[in-house]
């Protein structure tokens, strides 16, 4: 088996076709989570996808603090992983 840092590129990088087909890209799906989120929040408490990385990322350190599960670290990273790779799109794109 490979390790932590493996698989988290592997659900950020290499996704599957059939967890695209299932749940859409990575990315979108946040995107779209943070969308969703800003409908159903006062106008003062909307969030960016940026945001809601780091809610996500909150969440499954949350949960590992409660007990110890591979899987919140992996989804940790995997969330640490995606966000970057958000904030280089973000800061290659002219102004």
């Amino acid at each position: 088996m490979s390790n932590i840092l493996e698989q988290a590129n592997q659900i950020v990088n290499e996704r599957s076709e059939e967890k695209e087909r299932q749940y859409g890209p990575f990315k979108a799906s946040m995107e779209r989570a943070a969308a969703l989120y800003n409908l159903m929040s006062p106008k003062d408490q909307q969030i960016t996808t940026a945001g809601m990385y780091r809610a996500m990322i909150a969440l499954k350190l949350s949960r590992e603090a409660y007990a110890h599960k591979e899987d919140n670290l992996l989804d940790a990273v995997a969330y640490m992983g995606s966000m970057n790779d958000l904030s280089l799109i973000h800061i290659s794109e002219p102004t």
